[in-house]
């Protein structure tokens, strides 16, 4: 296929040296890939009755097989009475507690009439200004910060929106119906009354999971092959006795807004696309190789003593192997907000279209300062995909432990307060 760009060559040596200029000036970040999957294991046939617990050792929505359909959204409080936030909590976990149990019809318009809980989580999480908001510690909670809940950095290329980022309390509603997920926010927000507002939200889709297979994103690459192991969890996602007791058996997510510009990866041909990512397009097995769940051969070197997988290739620079073995629990989502047309004039002299698409990339790990944060400088400094992306919003919540019944959202925290 003839394309009205310059098509790039696609020589390994070329290429290692042309993708990594371009990656350290691109006016975007890198992407990590995301998961679909739960761990190892396949997602079960979908079952829009199914119900997931609310009240557990650890918050739904984190290691549950993951959902075809997401409603990510922040809140920030506009109220500086600890109590309120308190009771607006409790409100908050009865609520939740009933709708993922399948009561849908709380207080609603009746646009839920008849649906499924279709395993609807909601996961919650507190921003770094419930701690302490410019300068300010509204709710005495400053000394019970985590050390973990840090403020992310600048990172290479941010094109952070700041009507997109941060927020004092994060909600992942996840579920197989849209509707269902949009639902549940919405109720949210409504029982929030005058105590929180809405900063922001993000829909989300996988699609192509049918179980057996991993499904791919909108760049067309099977996303989220590798995750940490079952057994792996409290290494690498659990926060364990590193405290504040008040996080113990809790866990940190990261979420970032990627836009990925599919005007111009539409373009580019597909032996490029696979040595940007490391991987073959159709088999998402790792370059070199045949089968998509087959090790990184990172090692690995042509006739010519290349890199078989590029030094600056996603998975490179993504693998646990790069980053002192730590891994991250990537639980994310691909998203399309519609397209733009812009007055910018491309060859053959026509109006540009620029998608507003991409990934809603969400990770849960046991310390952001040595998972993600450590991971994405240098994949933001060297990335190839950088070339194709631009982070328009992020979020680093402290996710709490499961609630108990008889308890509410962060009681323990606020417990904590008081004594």
């Amino acid at each position: 296929m003839t394309s009205k760009y310059p098509t790039p060559m696609l020589k390994r040596r070329d290429f290692l040296k042309a993708a990594g200029g371009l990656g350290l000036l691109a006016a975007g970040t890198g992407l990590i890939a995301s998961s679909p999957r739960l761990l190892d294991k396949a997602i079960a046939a979908e079952d829009k009755s199914a119900i997931v617990p609310f009240w557990n050792e650890y918050q739904s929505g984190i290691i549950t097989p993951q959902q075809a359909h997401t409603y990510f959204a922040t809140f920030d409080l506009a109220t500086d009475q600890v109590d309120d936030v308190i009771k607006m909590l409790k409100i908050w976990t009865e609520a939740a507690a009933k709708m993922t149990r399948g009561d849908l019809t709380t207080g609603d318009g009746g646009e839920t009439l008849g649906l499924s809980p279709s395993r609807l989580t909601l996961t919650f999480g507190f921003g770094s200004t419930l701690f302490l908001k410019d300068g300010k510690d509204r709710y005495g909670l400053a000394a019970l910060r985590p050390a973990g809940l840090v403020d992310m950095p600048k990172f290479n290329g941010d094109q952070l929106v700041p009507e997109k980022t941060g927020g004092d309390i994060s909600v992942q509603a996840c579920a197989d119906d849209p509707q269902v997920a949009f639902h549940a926010i919405r109720q949210l927000s409504r029982l929030a009354g005058d105590t929180a507002t809405l900063r922001w939200s993000q829909t989300g889709f996988i699609s192509g999971g049918n179980g057996t297979e991993t499904p791919r994103n909108l760049q067309g690459f099977k996303d989220g092959t590798q995750n940490p192991k079952q057994q792996e969890m409290n290494q690498f996602v659990w926060v364990g006795s590193e405290g504040p007791d008040w996080m113990k058996g809790g866990s940190y997510v990261v979420v970032r807004r990627i836009r990925i510009a599919l005007e111009h990866w539409d373009h580019t041909e597909v032996d490029f696309q696979e040595q940007i990512i490391g991987r073959h397009k159709k088999s998402g097995a790792p370059l070199g190789l045949k089968n998509e769940f087959e090790a990184l051969n990172l090692d690995a070197t042509d006739k010519d003593g290349n890199p078989i997988i590029p030094e600056n290739a996603h998975v490179r620079l993504a693998a646990a192997a790069n980053n002192e073995h730590v891994q991250i629990l990537r639980r994310a989502y691909s998203y399309n907000d519609g397209a733009n047309f812009t007055a910018e004039r491309w060859p053959p002299w026509r109006q540009g279209i620029e998608y507003d698409a991409g990934l809603l990339f969400v990770a849960y790990q046991r310390d952001p300062r040595t998972g993600f944060i450590r991971m994405f400088d240098k994949m933001s400094k060297i990335d190839a995909l950088n070339q194709f992306t631009t982070h328009t919003g992020s979020g680093l919540f402290a996710v709490p432990p499961g609630v108990r019944k008889g308890e509410f959202i962060g009681q323990h925290l606020f417990n904590a307060r008081r004594s």
